[in-house]
């Protein structure tokens, strides 16, 4: 599994599998926000948290479709499904490798790009602290999207729509606890369900993601 998460890890610098693209996009998105509604810093400063965390959750999109399509594309899928590897840990190694290329990097830049938004300063340590628990879930649930479009012919845009539904929770409770951490607001609410839709996620996606490939390699 070490071997398939380094082989994964290459393969997304290599390939491009997102992410300068991820980090390119985040940045693209927070300069262009204060182009559009303003340079008021008191009204950039209370929609920081939502923008930050909706850039984050769009940049993760853009890599999704990579996650499975090199090894659909390269036979190795196959090669993976049949091998002493239980599929399950397969997807888990693969979702790990979206987050370390993808979602931990915007974790990191964050705090950087709240800059440019006016976000006070005691918000900071709870974008790290949200993106950082919700982007986990982010790689999960994108992954199982990919399962299911996996071989399908431009299935970019419809992964994306299978996949933004079952994004809302975690935007949700990510940007709210973000929020309220900026404001000095009490974050035990959406800390615990953000950290309760991410463990759930990361327990019981894996083993959906699995049936499902189960299902399209037949």
């Amino acid at each position: 599994m070490i071997a398939l998460l380094i082989r994964d890890l290459k393969l997304a610098f290599r390939a491009g599998g997102g992410f300068g693209l991820g980090l390119a996009f985040f940045l693209i998105v927070t300069v262009l926000v204060p182009f559009g509604v303003g340079p008021e810093s008191a009204l950039l400063a209370r929609i920081a948290p939502g923008i930050l965390w909706l850039g984050a959750l769009l940049a993760c999109l853009l890599s999704l479709d990579r996650i499975l399509a090199l090894d659909w594309e390269d036979g190795s899928l196959d090669l993976l499904a049949t091998s002493p590897l239980p599929l399950e840990g397969v997807v888990s190694v693969k979702a790990l490798a979206h987050w370390l290329t993808t979602g931990l990097p915007l974790t990191l830049a964050a705090p950087f790009l709240g800059l440019l938004l006016s976000l006070p300063t005691q918000g900071y340590a709870w974008l790290v602290v949200s993106l950082a628990l919700g982007t986990p879930a982010l790689s999960v649930i994108g992954t199982f999207g990919a399962a299911l479009t996996v071989g399908i012919k431009r299935g970019g845009l419809l992964l994306s729509l299978l996949v933004l539904p079952l994004y809302v929770p975690t935007l949700i409770f990510g940007a709210e606890l973000a929020r309220r951490g900026a404001e000095g607001l009490a974050t035990t609410t959406p800390l615990l369900m953000l950290a309760g839709i991410s463990f759930g996620v990361i327990a019981l996606l894996p083993f959906a993601s699995a049936l499902v490939l189960r299902v399209n390699l037949r």
